[in-house]
């Protein structure tokens, strides 16, 4: 079964009309087989097509593995092919550590991680193609060496591929849940339990399709971990612990325990007292077995000025 993380790359022309093609397919076959007949496209193409939702079984999307019942209408949207390739930029990175397989990186806040909609310039993957000539490709053009991202706005730590190789041993690790991933954050409230686990599936939020939230139903198994470091008058210093890595994870997390993130534009509160630009959120340790040499590996980034700047503050007041 084809990963998400490799379908093909597309998107949706926003001024152009998408074109639509309406059908019924066989009862009892997958959704993805049965498009692919009809369509006459690859297996791969589909599959990207209905991770993006534009595929859609009596006006709702569905998995690839959905099982076509009788009278299911069938509704395909076309977007627009994007031919394009993440170019090279001389922008400052912040290297903690490198060899011939894999990079760590300490990622501002701000920088998007690679190219997509909104951000094809001026991305991690724009500095790295500057900085290396060679990255796993197994991603794509828009997305070489990329093994995990962190949001636009989260800054710290993350480990590039240089090769395959490199890429599928490190992937088989996240997926397994064995590298070690802890971030710190300032998030509203008092939390009075000195640590926990949050363990919630998390989708697409069904009233806003651009935010994630915890639901029931099309939804992946999430579980965070947290410990509380410091607590002040209306905020709580935390380490928050991955266990699995779902888009948005942490700060949809803390939301559904009503304690948003500090600064998060999407999930937080109205409320932004210290005029934050982003959320405080920073992935401050990375740990995890070199795909070559078998060694355990451990890194640490220290917290952005902003962030440290604004845990000094509350320390103080």
């Amino acid at each position: 079964m084809l990963s998400e993380s490799v379908t093909e790359d597309f998107e949706i022309d926003e001024e152009v009309s998408a074109e639509l093609e309406t059908f019924e397919l066989e009862e009892g076959i997958r959704l993805d087989l049965g498009v692919t007949d009809v369509l006459g496209k690859s297996r791969s193409f589909v599959q990207g097509l209905i991770a993006q939702e534009c595929v859609k079984v009596n006006g709702s999307p569905k998995k690839a593995n959905y099982k076509v019942r009788q009278g299911d209408k069938i509704e395909v949207e076309f977007p627009t092919l994007r031919d394009s390739t993440a170019e090279p930029e001389n922008i400052p990175l912040e290297i903690l550590y490198e060899d011939e397989d894999v990079l760590v990186v300490n990622k501002r806040q701000g920088m998007v991680v690679h190219p997509a909609p909104g951000a094809w310039t001026g991305t991690m993957v724009n500095a790295l193609l500057y900085h290396c000539h060679n990255l796993s490709g197994i991603n794509g053009v828009l997305r070489p060496g990329i093994v995990h991202r962190i949001d636009k706005d989260t800054s710290g730590i993350l480990v590039v591929a240089k090769n395959d190789t490199a890429h599928q041993g490190l992937a088989a690790q996240l997926k397994a849940h064995t590298m070690a991933r802890k971030y710190r954050a300032l998030v509203h409230g008092v939390v009075l339990e000195p640590s926990g686990t949050i363990d919630a599936p998390i989708g697409r939020d069904p009233s806003n399709r651009k935010r994630m939230a915890v639901v029931m139903h099309h939804s992946k198994p999430a579980v965070t971990h947290y410990e509380v470091l410091e607590r002040f008058n209306e905020t709580t210093y935390l380490e928050v612990r991955l266990e699995t890595g779902r888009t948005h994870q942490i700060r949809v997390h803390m939301l559904y325990i009503k304690h948003p993130v500090l600064g998060d534009p999407v999930y937080g509160t109205r409320k932004n007292p210290f005029g934050l630009s982003g959320q405080m959120l920073h992935a401050a340790h990375l740990g995890f077995e070199h795909p070559r040499s078998g060694q355990w590996m451990e890194f640490d980034a220290p917290l952005p000025k902003v962030f440290a700047a604004l845990l000094g503050k509350l320390r103080v007041d």
